[in-house]
């Protein structure tokens, strides 16, 4: 356990939390929406502090990260807990653990040196803070991310983008990369599948790119939902705004938890997707959750050149020279080394 930050006390013992847009209000004794941050006597407190549900050692491929250091490994944690309650959530079991197990926690107890530690004994280059929206371990989140940084590793949040803005700028200096999930275009999408809303995810992905961390962006299309000509023309739009160099994973669902009323995505449904992105003036598209040769491998924007090939999460060639495209010459955008 640990003292919450970005917080304040109100009247009664109550507070209100403002590490993530519900800011929500906390009477004495409750807890907020993500389950792990709850009031005790007018304090506020994270609970999951150093608690590690999942501990594993994945290719940075599987974030998915295709633009910073492509082929290494990261070392990838999580905690139980959630800021949203997603109908298809593919790691429910942890991200709802709270919700399913009346109030419990679970996890085994880490100190942020353990973790850099073990990142470095594995021959990892950098961390993840993944599965679940790591914005609800923040506190184990930064200070992990502060030794990290000091050792030399990349710090790589894999995010819903449900994140206040003064956790983002304190957190951005120690962040080399942040995969955002755009899930859709709209509000009545995130409200009746997340629980939240669209234009604070907006206003995140806006703020990591001024704060100047590496952005990816995710969009699992579910059949039904998003997967409409005109929002995946919107995503892409936004995306192609604030920059053509971010990347778009545009991914294929499987039905899971409270959603399996939806068929898996149709391949034809994510190559259309990308050919939306690429139309729409981004340089890297990629098709995710299903083998597509053409659509997993790193093009050069100007020649369209493969200059990085993947199989799935592995590298199968990395033509890259210095970071540049060794047929024209053109830089690829990205941390290449």
């Amino acid at each position: 356990m640990e003292t919450a930050r970005f917080y304040r006390q109100l009247k009664e013992q109550s507070v209100q939390c403002f590490l993530c847009p519900h800011h929500c209000r906390i009477a004495p004794g409750k807890r907020g929406i993500c389950q792990v941050r709850e009031n005790r006597d007018g304090m506020l407190y994270s609970l999951n502090y150093g608690r590690l549900i999942s501990e594993h050692i994945d290719p940075i491929e599987k974030k998915p990260i295709f633009h910073l250091l492509p082929g290494s490994l990261s070392y990838s944690i999580a905690t139980v807990g959630c800021n949203f309650r997603c109908l298809h959530c593919q790691n429910y079991e942890i991200s709802q653990y709270p919700r399913l197990h009346h109030g419990e926690l679970a996890g085994a107890e880490r100190t942020p040196a353990e973790v850099v530690a073990a990142a470095r004994v594995a021959g990892c280059q950098s961390i993840s803070y993944t599965y679940v929206e790591p914005t609800i371990f923040y506190e184990f989140a930064f200070d992990t991310a502060k030794l990290a940084h000091e050792a030399g590793l990349k710090n790589i949040f894999v995010s819903n983008g449900y994140m206040g803005p003064e956790a983002a700028r304190e957190i951005a200096p120690y962040l080399a990369a942040d995969n955002i999930d755009l899930k859709a275009f709209t509000d009545k999408f995130y409200k009746e599948v997340c629980g939240a809303r669209l234009q604070p995810v907006l206003d995140t992905i806006k703020l990591m790119k001024e704060l100047g961390v590496w952005l990816e962006i995710t969009t699992l299309i579910i059949p039904g939902w998003n997967d409409s000509d005109a929002e995946l023309k919107d995503i892409a739009g936004f995306i192609a705004a604030l920059s053509p160099d971010i990347p778009w994973h545009v991914s294929r669902f499987w039905p899971t938890y409270r959603m399996l009323d939806r068929p898996p995505t149709p391949a034809e449904t994510l190559r259309r997707a990308r050919e939306i992105g690429l139309a729409a003036g981004l340089n890297y598209v990629y098709v995710g959750n299903i083998r597509d040769a053409d659509g997993e491998n790193t093009k050069c924007p100007q020649c369209r050149q493969a200059v990085i090939e993947r199989n799935g999460f592995q590298i199968t060639a990395n033509r890259l020279q210095d970071g540049n495209c060794p047929a024209c010459g053109t830089a690829i955008a990205g941390v290449f080394s």
